[in-house]
């Protein structure tokens, strides 16, 4: 995928705010917490799914995540899953904290259903270390820096002498992942206690950390000055003066606190505290809401909507939720271009769907973008069921789907899962593993390939010492799962040279046999041949009539493993049966 500048005002990825307009009841006080959390609705529970990822896209484990009064941490995936957690009806903050790292966080307007967050963070590397008492400047290469005076106090409001270690790091609009590593939203707090959306020119965090590892900060009564460099897109549309704003850690958003001046191509400006400054203009706004389905009227996540500002070049990007929605804040009385793109993966095409929308003055709802079935894009529905070692339905867990160097994670209900993926035809392949996180246990990552336009993986199980495994279901009855005496061979010179062989288990469960005429990765039928044998269904070859179809997902050398999914009807004496079954063994010759 081509990488993607976010010029942030704010989109949500899921429903907005009701009532974002400005409100002028507050208007005449002054900041007001109280007064501005009034904005928020009452107070509600609902169900969140995420995962956290460092500056690589690598997940991270151990994070603590708190929302509300409820906490856990990330899995080894870097995913969290926190249901009932009491938030407000039009806002919910996710905070994420992990040692050497700065602070994460999301703000959110949450939805009924499970709500997606995707956090990265950011290594809390010092850059240089300076001393109290006297004055001292930290600088980027790029000309960002912070001037102290040298005067520090501890989190408890005490005097600090010593060593000061200052890590710093500047936010670009135009950085690709600005919505997953910039805290909170641009969701905003204005000095006259309305709210505001906000459109960034560049972000600042700085953490000052004492010899002993304690946070400190600047002295009360004293200031630092800030210098950001502006993105080099922005510099000639960049105001003269611009407001200041500060990131509540303990609140969710941004409020406004001062004003930077521009000097050539950098703003500078004064501040009394350290976390995140930001150099915003707060916009007039409406709440877009698109939705974004595939030929069959299926939701789509995970894809990105990409909204460009007349006289700009960079979109404001969001990410499609499980319902395929996309909603948020957006300028007023602007004509706009709306992209669709990819997400996580590289296509011929890097814009599935574009189009010229508004000016809005008012709220508004676009109608249903459908995804069309294209040589260069294509939808799957990926289902299936995720069960525990002892075949009993997974409640609560989850399943990663990977592909082309990317991720989504689907919630289990009762042990089912369920995917709505776009991709590319020339690259349908992606794997999936699952994760029981009542019983702390997973399943092996096992390979398949998109089939259009359903992809029915059938039974994966969940143990962690889990190397071979063949399941399959006939009808709606137990599913049957066989993982020892598997054996898996290819012999070229055989009528049928695959064979994928396992006896009935201890006499307990019926065993299977699958043969074939090919090792190339594919989709095939009985015709082919491929064929089935087993004492839960007997036989089904070209001579059974059958609409089962073979996917060879994977077919790896000797000691490597075989992948391959089974669905389709059979009929037999008793009728017609549907049957599914996922095959995840090592080639032994």
């Amino acid at each position: 995928m081509k990488k993607i500048h976010s010029f942030m005002w704010l989109l949500l990825v899921v429903v907005a705010f009701s009532g974002c307009e400005s409100n002028d009841d507050n208007s005449n006080s002054g900041p007001n917490d109280d007064t501005f959390n009034q904005n928020f609705g009452n107070s509600v529970n609902r169900d969140f799914i995420g995962q956290v990822v460092d500056a690589n896209n690598n997940p991270l484990p151990g994070v603590t995540i708190k929302i509300g009064a409820s906490t856990m941490q990330t899995d080894i995936n870097g995913v969290f899953i926190i249901n009932d957690a009491q938030v407000y009806e039009r806002f919910a903050y996710i905070t994420a904290k992990k040692a050497g790292y700065i602070d994460g966080s999301r703000s959110m307007v949450p939805t009924t259903g499970k709500n997606n967050v995707k956090i990265m963070m950011i290594s809390n590397t010092p850059l240089e270390t300076i001393q109290s008492g006297v004055s001292g400047e930290v600088a980027l290469p790029s000309g960002t820096k912070v001037v102290f005076d040298g005067a520090f106090e501890d989190a408890n409001g005490n005097d600090y002498s010593g060593s000061v270690q200052v890590a710093m790091f500047h936010l670009l609009p135009s950085d690709e992942n600005i919505s997953k590593l910039m805290p909170g939203m641009l969701y905003a707090q204005t000095e006259t206690n309305q709210q505001a959306v906000l459109e960034t020119f560049g972000m600042l965090n700085v953490e000052l950390r004492g010899s002993a590892g304690q946070k400190l900060n600047i002295k009360e009564g004293h200031t630092a000055e800030i210098t950001l460099q502006i993105d080099n897109s922005q510099v000639a549309t960049a105001p003269n003066t611009i407001p200041l704003w500060h990131f509540d850690e303990e609140k969710g958003y941004w409020k406004e606190e001062g004003v930077a001046t521009k000097v050539g191509n950098k703003y500078v400006g004064e501040v009394s505290h350290f976390s995140w400054w930001n150099c915003d203009m707060p916009l007039p706004m409406v709440i877009l809401t698109v939705t974004i389905v595939n030929a069959d009227g299926n939701p789509i996540s995970n894809l990105g909507v990409g909204l460009i500002a007349n006289g700009n070049n960079m979109p404001s990007m969001g990410y499609t939720n499980t319902n395929g929605m996309v909603s948020g804040l957006i300028p007023a009385n602007q004509t706009l271009t709306l992209n669709v793109y990819p997400d996580y993966f590289s296509c011929a095409n890097n814009i599935f769907y574009t189009a010229t929308i508004g000016p809005f003055n008012t709220n508004e709802v676009l109608p249903n973008i459908v995804i069309n079935n294209s040589s260069t894009v294509t939808s799957s529905n990926v289902v299936g069921n995720l069960v525990k070692c002892d075949n009993a339905n997974v409640t609560n867990g989850y399943v990663i789907l990977s592909r082309a160097g990317g991720s989504s994670v689907s919630p289990v209900t009762n042990g089912a899962f369920s995917f709505n993926e776009i991709y590319c035809p020339s690259n349908t392949q992606f794997t999936l593993k699952g994760y029981d996180l009542e019983n702390l246990k997973s399943s092996g990552s096992i390979n398949y390939n998109f089939i259009q336009p359903r992809t029915n993986i059938g039974i994966i199980q969940t143990c962690n010492a889990l190397s071979e495994l063949i399941s399959f279901q006939v009808d709606n009855n137990p599913p049957v799962i066989l993982t020892v005496g598997v054996n898996a061979e290819y012999i070229p010179t055989a009528y049928l040279p695959l064979s994928i062989n396992c006896p009935s288990e201890y006499g307990i469960s019926p065993g299977i046999l699958i043969s074939g005429d090919t090792n190339v990765v594919g989709t095939y039928t009985t015709s082919t041949p491929f064929i089935l044998s087993s004492q839960a269904f007997d036989f089904i070859g070209s001579t059974t009539t059958n609409t089962m179809q073979f996917h060879l997902n994977k077919f790896g050398a000797v000691g490597d493993y075989i992948d391959m999914t089974f669905e389709g009807t059979y009929t037999n004496t008793t009728g017609v049966h549907t049957l599914t079954g996922v095959v995840h063994v090592i080639r032994d010759n």
